[in-house]
Protein backbone atom coordinates (compact mmCIF):
# COMPACT_ATOMS: atom_id res chain seq x y z
CA UNK A 1 0.00 0.00 0.00
CA UNK A 2 1.50 3.34 -1.01
CA UNK A 3 1.55 6.38 1.22
CA UNK A 4 -0.33 9.49 0.18
CA UNK A 5 2.29 12.23 -0.40
CA UNK A 6 0.25 14.62 1.74
CA UNK A 7 0.40 12.29 4.74
CA UNK A 8 3.01 13.39 7.23
CA UNK A 9 4.10 12.14 10.60
CA UNK A 10 3.38 14.21 13.66
CA UNK A 11 6.93 14.53 14.89
CA UNK A 12 9.67 15.57 12.45
CA UNK A 13 7.54 15.95 9.33
CA UNK A 14 8.71 12.62 7.91
CA UNK A 15 6.43 10.63 5.60
CA UNK A 16 4.11 8.32 7.54
CA UNK A 17 5.00 4.64 7.40
CA UNK A 18 2.37 2.54 5.63
CA UNK A 19 -0.15 1.09 8.06
CA UNK A 20 -0.63 -2.67 8.03
CA UNK A 21 -3.74 -3.71 6.14
CA UNK A 22 -6.69 -5.65 7.49
CA UNK A 23 -6.83 -9.32 6.46
CA UNK A 24 -8.81 -9.72 3.23
CA UNK A 25 -11.87 -11.24 4.88
CA UNK A 26 -12.02 -8.49 7.51
CA UNK A 27 -11.57 -5.75 4.93
CA UNK A 28 -14.35 -7.14 2.72
CA UNK A 29 -16.72 -7.24 5.69
CA UNK A 30 -15.80 -3.72 6.84
CA UNK A 31 -16.11 -2.33 3.33
CA UNK A 32 -19.67 -3.65 3.13
CA UNK A 33 -20.49 -2.04 6.47
CA UNK A 34 -18.76 1.19 5.43
CA UNK A 35 -20.81 1.45 2.24
CA UNK A 36 -23.97 1.20 4.35
CA UNK A 37 -22.74 3.97 6.66
CA UNK A 38 -21.60 6.31 3.87
CA UNK A 39 -24.93 5.92 2.03
CA UNK A 40 -26.68 7.70 4.93
CA UNK A 41 -24.96 11.02 4.21
CA UNK A 42 -25.11 13.44 1.27
CA UNK A 43 -21.40 14.13 1.72
CA UNK A 44 -19.23 11.07 2.33
CA UNK A 45 -16.89 13.04 4.60
CA UNK A 46 -19.75 13.31 7.11
CA UNK A 47 -19.47 9.55 7.67
CA UNK A 48 -16.06 9.83 9.33
CA UNK A 49 -17.29 9.75 12.94
CA UNK A 50 -19.42 6.59 12.58
CA UNK A 51 -16.67 4.95 10.50
CA UNK A 52 -14.22 5.53 13.35
CA UNK A 53 -16.69 3.79 15.66
CA UNK A 54 -16.89 0.98 13.12
CA UNK A 55 -13.15 0.34 13.06
CA UNK A 56 -13.04 0.72 16.84
CA UNK A 57 -15.58 -2.10 17.08
CA UNK A 58 -13.14 -4.34 15.22
CA UNK A 59 -10.13 -4.09 17.53
CA UNK A 60 -11.42 -2.27 20.59
CA UNK A 61 -9.51 0.91 19.75
CA UNK A 62 -8.74 3.05 16.70
CA UNK A 63 -5.55 1.69 15.17
CA UNK A 64 -3.41 3.07 12.38
CA UNK A 65 -4.89 0.34 10.21
CA UNK A 66 -8.39 1.56 11.07
CA UNK A 67 -7.55 5.18 10.29
CA UNK A 68 -5.95 4.16 6.99
CA UNK A 69 -9.13 2.23 6.16
CA UNK A 70 -11.32 5.29 6.89
CA UNK A 71 -9.05 7.48 4.78
CA UNK A 72 -9.21 5.07 1.84
CA UNK A 73 -13.00 4.73 2.00
CA UNK A 74 -13.64 8.47 2.24
CA UNK A 75 -10.85 9.74 0.02
CA UNK A 76 -9.17 11.61 2.90
CA UNK A 77 -5.58 11.76 4.07
CA UNK A 78 -4.62 9.89 7.20
CA UNK A 79 -3.67 13.26 8.67
CA UNK A 80 -7.29 14.41 8.33
CA UNK A 81 -8.58 11.21 9.90
CA UNK A 82 -6.01 11.33 12.71
CA UNK A 83 -6.99 14.92 13.53
CA UNK A 84 -10.55 13.76 14.24
CA UNK A 85 -9.64 10.50 15.98
CA UNK A 86 -7.30 12.29 18.40
CA UNK A 87 -9.74 15.14 19.13
CA UNK A 88 -12.61 13.11 20.58
CA UNK A 89 -12.06 11.16 23.80
CA UNK A 90 -14.64 8.55 22.77
CA UNK A 91 -12.08 7.10 20.37
CA UNK A 92 -9.42 5.00 22.11
CA UNK A 93 -5.93 5.16 20.69
CA UNK A 94 -4.51 2.18 22.53
CA UNK A 95 -5.79 -1.24 23.61
CA UNK A 96 -8.36 -1.01 26.38
CA UNK A 97 -10.66 -3.24 28.39
CA UNK A 98 -13.90 -4.95 27.55
CA UNK A 99 -15.53 -2.56 30.01
CA UNK A 100 -14.74 1.14 30.14
CA UNK A 101 -15.51 2.19 33.71
CA UNK A 102 -15.80 5.96 33.91
CA UNK A 103 -16.25 7.80 37.18
CA UNK A 104 -17.64 11.32 36.93
CA UNK A 105 -15.42 13.72 38.87
CA UNK A 106 -17.07 16.98 37.83
CA UNK A 107 -18.18 19.34 40.58
CA UNK A 108 -21.47 17.83 41.78
CA UNK A 109 -20.44 14.19 41.48
CA UNK A 110 -17.11 15.01 43.16
CA UNK A 111 -18.88 16.74 46.06
CA UNK A 112 -21.25 13.78 46.40
CA UNK A 113 -18.40 11.28 46.51
CA UNK A 114 -17.11 10.84 42.97
CA UNK A 115 -13.50 11.57 43.91
CA UNK A 116 -13.66 9.03 46.73
CA UNK A 117 -15.11 6.42 44.34
CA UNK A 118 -12.37 7.01 41.78
CA UNK A 119 -9.59 6.77 44.37
CA UNK A 120 -11.15 3.62 45.81
CA UNK A 121 -11.32 1.94 42.40
CA UNK A 122 -7.76 2.89 41.56
CA UNK A 123 -6.56 1.16 44.72
CA UNK A 124 -8.93 -1.78 44.35
CA UNK A 125 -8.03 -2.50 40.71
CA UNK A 126 -4.38 -1.50 40.99
CA UNK A 127 -4.52 0.82 37.97
CA UNK A 128 -4.25 4.53 37.34
CA UNK A 129 -6.37 6.83 35.21
CA UNK A 130 -6.76 5.46 31.69
CA UNK A 131 -5.09 2.17 32.57
CA UNK A 132 -6.41 -1.36 32.06
CA UNK A 133 -6.35 -4.33 34.40
CA UNK A 134 -3.91 -7.11 33.52
CA UNK A 135 -6.70 -9.44 32.43
CA UNK A 136 -7.93 -6.88 29.89
CA UNK A 137 -11.36 -6.68 31.48
CA UNK A 138 -11.61 -3.16 32.89
CA UNK A 139 -10.23 0.23 31.88
CA UNK A 140 -10.67 2.88 34.56
CA UNK A 141 -10.90 6.59 33.84
CA UNK A 142 -12.34 9.75 35.31
CA UNK A 143 -14.77 11.43 32.94
CA UNK A 144 -16.54 14.73 32.54
CA UNK A 145 -20.19 15.44 33.26
CA UNK A 146 -22.58 12.71 32.12
CA UNK A 147 -25.66 14.97 32.24
CA UNK A 148 -27.04 12.88 35.10
CA UNK A 149 -26.40 15.24 37.99
CA UNK A 150 -29.72 14.35 39.64
CA UNK A 151 -28.30 10.88 40.29
CA UNK A 152 -24.82 11.90 41.48
CA UNK A 153 -22.38 10.36 41.97
CA UNK A 154 -22.57 8.51 38.66
CA UNK A 155 -20.40 5.73 37.23
CA UNK A 156 -20.71 4.73 33.58
CA UNK A 157 -19.74 1.38 32.08
CA UNK A 158 -19.55 1.43 28.28
CA UNK A 159 -21.81 4.55 28.41
CA UNK A 160 -24.52 2.86 30.49
CA UNK A 161 -25.55 4.51 33.76
CA UNK A 162 -24.93 3.26 37.27
CA UNK A 163 -26.48 5.91 39.50
CA UNK A 164 -26.06 6.95 43.14
CA UNK A 165 -22.88 4.97 43.61
CA UNK A 166 -20.66 4.63 46.68
CA UNK A 167 -17.08 3.38 46.93
CA UNK A 168 -18.39 0.04 48.18
CA UNK A 169 -21.02 -0.42 45.44
CA UNK A 170 -18.51 0.61 42.77
CA UNK A 171 -16.00 -1.99 43.99
CA UNK A 172 -18.69 -4.68 43.85
CA UNK A 173 -19.56 -3.52 40.33
CA UNK A 174 -16.03 -3.92 38.95
CA UNK A 175 -15.62 -7.23 40.78
CA UNK A 176 -18.70 -8.54 38.96
CA UNK A 177 -17.36 -7.27 35.63
CA UNK A 178 -14.01 -8.99 36.15
CA UNK A 179 -15.68 -12.22 37.26
CA UNK A 180 -18.08 -12.23 34.31
CA UNK A 181 -21.16 -12.05 36.47
CA UNK A 182 -24.31 -10.35 35.05
CA UNK A 183 -24.42 -6.61 35.71
CA UNK A 184 -27.58 -4.54 35.24
CA UNK A 185 -27.37 -0.76 34.70
CA UNK A 186 -29.61 1.46 36.80
CA UNK A 187 -31.51 2.41 33.65
CA UNK A 188 -31.29 1.86 29.93
CA UNK A 189 -30.35 -1.23 27.98
CA UNK A 190 -28.49 -4.26 29.32
CA UNK A 191 -24.73 -3.99 29.38
CA UNK A 192 -22.61 -5.13 26.43
CA UNK A 193 -18.88 -5.07 25.67
CA UNK A 194 -17.05 -2.00 24.48
CA UNK A 195 -16.64 -3.44 20.96
CA UNK A 196 -20.37 -4.13 20.77
CA UNK A 197 -21.09 -0.61 22.01
CA UNK A 198 -18.81 0.86 19.32
CA UNK A 199 -20.72 -0.95 16.58
CA UNK A 200 -24.02 0.38 17.92
CA UNK A 201 -22.56 3.90 17.93
CA UNK A 202 -21.56 3.38 14.30
CA UNK A 203 -25.29 3.22 13.61
CA UNK A 204 -25.95 -0.48 13.32
CA UNK A 205 -28.99 -2.19 14.93
CA UNK A 206 -28.94 -2.43 18.69
CA UNK A 207 -29.88 -6.01 19.45
CA UNK A 208 -30.64 -4.98 23.02
CA UNK A 209 -33.65 -2.84 22.10
CA UNK A 210 -36.18 -5.48 23.04
CA UNK A 211 -34.72 -5.78 26.52
CA UNK A 212 -34.43 -2.11 27.48
CA UNK A 213 -37.01 -2.53 30.23
CA UNK A 214 -34.77 -5.07 31.93
CA UNK A 215 -32.34 -2.32 32.76
CA UNK A 216 -34.93 0.07 34.11
CA UNK A 217 -35.70 3.53 32.79
CA UNK A 218 -35.04 7.14 33.66
CA UNK A 219 -35.80 7.99 37.28
CA UNK A 220 -38.41 10.41 38.65
CA UNK A 221 -36.02 13.38 38.72
CA UNK A 222 -35.24 13.01 35.02
CA UNK A 223 -38.89 12.57 34.05
CA UNK A 224 -40.26 15.57 35.99
CA UNK A 225 -39.90 17.97 33.05
CA UNK A 226 -41.54 15.52 30.64
CA UNK A 227 -44.49 15.04 32.97
CA UNK A 228 -44.87 18.79 33.36
CA UNK A 229 -44.87 19.25 29.57
CA UNK A 230 -47.57 16.60 29.23
CA UNK A 231 -49.69 18.26 31.91
CA UNK A 232 -49.41 15.25 34.19
CA UNK A 233 -48.33 17.36 37.17
CA UNK A 234 -49.61 20.68 38.49
CA UNK A 235 -47.92 23.90 37.41
CA UNK A 236 -45.54 25.59 39.83
CA UNK A 237 -47.13 27.63 42.63
CA UNK A 238 -47.08 31.40 42.13
CA UNK A 239 -45.19 33.17 44.91
CA UNK A 240 -46.55 36.61 45.75
CA UNK A 241 -44.81 39.51 47.54
CA UNK A 242 -44.10 39.01 51.23
CA UNK A 243 -46.74 41.51 52.37
CA UNK A 244 -49.45 39.77 50.36
CA UNK A 245 -50.24 43.01 48.49
CA UNK A 246 -50.18 43.86 44.81
CA UNK A 247 -46.99 43.77 42.78
CA UNK A 248 -47.03 47.55 42.28
CA UNK A 249 -46.04 48.14 45.93
CA UNK A 250 -45.02 51.63 47.17
CA UNK A 251 -41.49 52.83 46.71
CA UNK A 252 -39.10 52.84 49.63
CA UNK A 253 -40.04 56.47 50.45
CA UNK A 254 -43.71 55.53 50.90
CA UNK A 255 -44.89 57.22 47.71
CA UNK A 256 -46.80 55.13 45.22
CA UNK A 257 -45.03 54.14 42.05
CA UNK A 258 -45.66 56.52 39.16
CA UNK A 259 -48.66 55.36 37.15
CA UNK A 260 -49.25 52.42 39.47
CA UNK A 261 -52.94 53.23 39.77
CA UNK A 262 -53.29 53.07 35.99
CA UNK A 263 -51.13 50.03 35.28
CA UNK A 264 -52.96 46.80 34.53
CA UNK A 265 -52.44 43.88 36.87
CA UNK A 266 -49.12 42.20 36.13
CA UNK A 267 -49.27 38.77 34.52
CA UNK A 268 -49.02 35.80 36.79
CA UNK A 269 -45.64 34.12 36.81
CA UNK A 270 -45.36 30.43 36.09
CA UNK A 271 -42.51 29.91 38.50
CA UNK A 272 -41.19 31.48 41.65
CA UNK A 273 -37.92 31.95 39.78
CA UNK A 274 -39.68 34.52 37.56
CA UNK A 275 -40.75 36.69 40.50
CA UNK A 276 -39.03 40.08 40.83
CA UNK A 277 -36.34 40.17 43.48
CA UNK A 278 -37.37 41.93 46.70
CA UNK A 279 -34.92 44.78 47.29
CA UNK A 280 -34.87 47.66 49.77
CA UNK A 281 -36.48 49.87 47.12
CA UNK A 282 -39.40 47.52 46.45
CA UNK A 283 -39.77 45.95 49.89
CA UNK A 284 -40.20 48.65 52.58
CA UNK A 285 -40.79 45.95 55.18
CA UNK A 286 -37.14 44.93 54.85
CA UNK A 287 -35.17 48.14 54.27
CA UNK A 288 -31.44 48.05 53.85
CA UNK A 289 -29.24 49.89 56.31
CA UNK A 290 -27.09 52.89 55.36
CA UNK A 291 -23.99 52.26 53.31
CA UNK A 292 -20.56 52.76 54.81
CA UNK A 293 -20.20 56.13 53.04
CA UNK A 294 -23.59 57.34 54.36
CA UNK A 295 -22.63 56.39 57.92
CA UNK A 296 -19.41 58.39 57.88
Amino acid sequence: MTTNPTDRGVGLGMPELPAPAYPDDVRVRLEADAREVVARYPDSRSALLPLLHLVQSEEGHVTRTGMRFCADVLGLTTAEVTAVATFYSMYRRRPSGDYQVGVCTNTLCAVMGGDAIFESLQEHLGVGNGETTGDGKVTLEHIECNAACDFAPVVMVNWEFFDNQTPDSARHLVDDLVAGRPVTPTRGAPLCTFKETARILAGFPDERDGAVAAGGSAGPASLAGLKLAKGEVAAARVVHPRDGGPHDAPRGDGAPQQGAEHDPAPPKHLSSHDEPEQTSASDPSHPAGPTAEEGE
